[in-house]
């Protein structure tokens, strides 16, 4: 079979795929394809953040709708074309992991590296757009197995309905202009600019001020058109050659010869980078895998000029060295008008053509935009005003902006960079915990502000300067807390991307797509809980979310231990342990598990070596009595049980046996009587007259003594172990507060 047979037949299984994507089309799990006017949950967007929370809330079981205002699903990482993972602690897990296991599959099957940017191989995760996308909808599709998730593509939400405080449904806008409403439990906003905050009447911050006291002169980081180019080797064609530059090229011009020149630097290993840079250096900082190129490569100095296909996103940040009106940044108006939105994105992308023409004009390279990534049918609106020989070049470029910065809600907790970096200090050094009890996700990534980083663009009611960006810089990995996802003053809405409650600083680190993934998956989570028992997000407790987010392959704790490795029953009652300080270690870790700047510290590098990243737990130790009246007083306060229960109060010293145990827990949480369980669960231990037997039927028929699952007989006068304590108590904490 020929290249071009190959070609057609991959363009008709995509088409096919969109097609499923499509407002006219979209089809749910039960087989239906047409959009119904009530749903579970209302995802607007349908980027990094509003795709996981699609996939985990469909995986859940409820009906899911996402309205996109683009033709694309994947956010930055596939229309904006930011392909290449900002992933510095390398803390994978949950639908972030899958995502980037599916690629690695699909490179792997090819003997393709993903480690082609950032001048490393090892360091570096990378790949094309629209692989990202056959991913993210491939993914999508297994979630409709168990789910809902219909999808209104090129439409908008442009009306949000309220009962009081509380969210009730929303008005699209149709690609053809007409509108429907529709009326949901949850709705979620996962638009790149935090659209659906003004419209829902939430209170939010803006640059360095709130929407209620806007400041006109508040700046925002800049943004970035990016593009995927790729070398042709026999000559660019020439409709992606432009014969004339656009207006505002010799200014451009001058901005790009300060970063790379034919004659420029190589990469020497050391920051910040030497420049103006060579041609394969500059190509080696964001490249790609090429899927048409039959050779590999990778960012490595050996390889590094074979790259064929890379990201533009470097030089053309906008307005960048431009400035606007002296200032570095963008104005909140940005955000807010939107004839100024619609002026800025043509005049970035209209920066990232002249690169186009720099290359092939002033260096003679035989590059272009790749013409095989992006072909907009219908042309972004910032280039319908491009002359015609740009026009074809514009199709071929993402849909998108690269968008660094939006609204941001004002939550139940607000993030600042101290809180960060405290949170990333967690066991380092032999220093305590500082775990957030609330953890929905890990990230790891800097306070990386892209303009408006002065002083006076900062929150001073955070305590913030610009000096903050080094001095709370993370140490390591980091938490974020489900807090941050919940407004304040609204009801039923969850932000789900860039829009979560922090600092600007804060929000510096949260906006990277790694991050965006897992606390999109956190929010999706969240509102299933919310619609399937009809609550409130403020009335779901941490620890049911947390406990599904472990479920499916998230991890939450900041602390590992040798002794309960990932495979261990306790694994993930061990984590929320942690998270919750419900049972102390024998033994904490004196290093995080990965760490931001190891290259820089040599006292983490070395306590990695030695195996102090990680601690003993004392898995198999013995608890007191004691010790017991200390665990679930904690484990009621996470579950929000309140009242008195009887405690240990005679031989306290002395070791709890497991009949004593599950009486203990039965007594700390009440409601578990009457919790409903699956009558066809079988107890698996052997019937028993002790006196403690009702309490360990209890236990056994909620799936609470799954740790002795092995055992036929359950022996009422063992003592419990910290391993089992853990697991029984968090299993019944976690059901006592979802009753």
């Amino acid at each position: 079979m020929n290249v071009i047979n190959i070609k057609f037949l991959r363009i008709m299984f995509i088409s096919f795929l969109l097609i499923s994507l499509s407002p006219s089309s979209s089809y749910s799990a039960s087989g239906t394809r047409s959009i119904k006017s009530t749903y579970d949950i209302i995802i607007a967007g349908a980027g990094t953040g509003g795709i996981s929370a699609a996939i985990q809330a469909a995986r859940m079981g409820v009906n899911v709708l996402v309205v996109e205002s683009g033709s694309w699903v994947g956010g930055q990482a596939t229309a904006a074309g930011v392909s290449t993972m900002d992933d510095m602690s390398r803390q994978m897990s949950g639908i972030y992991e899958e995502f980037i296991t599916r690629l690695k599959n699909y490179y792997d099957s090819r003997g393709k590296s993903m480690g082609t940017a950032y001048w490393t191989s090892t360091r570096s995760i990378a790949f094309e757009p629209h692989i990202g996308q056959d991913a993210l909808i491939a993914m999508i599709n297994d979630a409709r197995r168990r789910g809902t998730i219909d999808f209104m593509m090129n439409s908008n939400i442009i009306a949000v309905e309220k009962d009081k405080r509380r969210v009730t449904g929303v008005t699209v806008q149709l690609p053809d202009k007409s509108t429907r409403r529709y009326t949901c439990k949850v709705l979620i906003d996962a638009t790149e600019y935090g659209d659906i905050l003004p419209l829902s009447k939430t209170q939010y911050r803006i640059g360095n001020s709130v929407s209620k006291f806007p400041n006109s002169d508040s700046m925002i980081q800049d943004i970035t058109w990016t593009a995927i180019l790729k070398k042709y080797p026999a000559g660019v064609p020439n409709y992606l050659r432009p014969l004339s530059p656009l207006p505002g090229y010799e200014l451009a011009k001058r901005n790009y010869e300060s970063f790379v020149t034919a004659d420029g630097f190589n990469f020497r290993n050391k920051y910040p980078v030497d420049t103006p840079v060579n041609f394969a250096t500059h190509n080696s900082y964001r490249g790609l895998p090429d899927s048409s190129n039959p050779y590999n490569y990778d960012a490595d100095r050996a390889t590094r000029e074979y790259i064929t296909k890379t990201s533009v996103n470097w030089a053309n940040d906008y307005p960048g060295t431009y400035s606007w009106n002296g200032r570095r940044g963008l104005p909140i108006a940005y955000l807010e008008d939107r004839n100024l939105r619609l002026q800025v994105e043509r005049e970035a992308l209209i920066k990232t053509l002249h690169f186009i023409y720099y290359i092939q004009h002033e260096l003679g390279e035989d590059w272009s935009v790749a013409d095989d990534e992006y072909n907009n049918r219908i042309l972004p609106e910032a280039a319908r005003t491009l002359p015609r020989e740009w026009q074809e070049i514009a199709r071929h470029m993402p849909p998108m902006p690269y968008v660094r910065e939006a609204r941001r809600i004002i939550g139940k907790h607000t993030l600042t960079s101290h809180e960060i970096l405290q949170n990333s200090l967690s066991y380092r050094d032999g220093q305590t915990s500082h775990e957030f009890p609330d953890a929905i996700a890990i990230g790891g990534y800097i306070l990386d502000l892209h303009g408006a980083n002065t002083d006076s663009d900062m929150e001073w009611e955070f305590n913030e300067r610009s000096s903050s960006s080094i001095t709370n810089r993370p140490r390591g990995p980091f938490q974020v807390p489900m807090s941050i996802l919940i407004p304040e003053d609204t009801d039923g809405l969850i932000a789900a991307e860039k829009n979560i409650s922090a600092s600007r600083l804060a929000a510096g680190a949260l906006r990277l797509q790694p991050i965006t993934m897992m606390t999109g998956q956190a929010a999706g989570a969240l509102a299933a809980f919310c619609a399937r028992e009809n609550k409130l997000p403020k009335e779901i407790h941490a620890i049911q979310v947390q406990w599904e987010l472990l479920n499916s392959n998230v991890d939450l704790s900041l602390c590992h231990y040798s002794d309960v490795p990932e495979d261990h029953p306790a694994n993930k009652s061990v984590q929320i342990s942690n998270i919750h300080g419900l049972i102390p270690a024998n033994e904490y870790p004196h290093a995080p598990s990965f760490n931001l700047g190891w290259i820089e510290d040599p006292v983490i590098a070395m306590a990695v070596i030695r195996g102090a990243d990680k601690g003993v737990f004392g898995v198999n130790d013995m608890i007191t009595k004691l010790d017991t009246n200390g665990i679930l007083d904690r484990a009621r306060a996470s579950a929000g049980v309140s009242g008195e229960w009887e405690v240990f109060d005679d031989k306290l010293h002395n070791f709890v046996s497991r009949g004593d145990f599950a009486k203990a827990v039965c007594d700390a949480f009440p409601n578990l009587k009457n919790a409903k369980y699956d009558k066809n669960v079988r107890i698996p231990f052997r019937i028993s007259k002790h006196r403690n037997s009702e309490y360990v039927n209890i236990l056994a028929r909620l799936g609470a003594l799954e740790i002795y699952r092995r055992d036929s007989e359950f022996r009422y006068g063992s003592p419990v172990t910290k391993g089992e304590a853990a697991d029984i108590v968090v299993k019944a904490a976690v059901i006592a507060s979802g009753i």
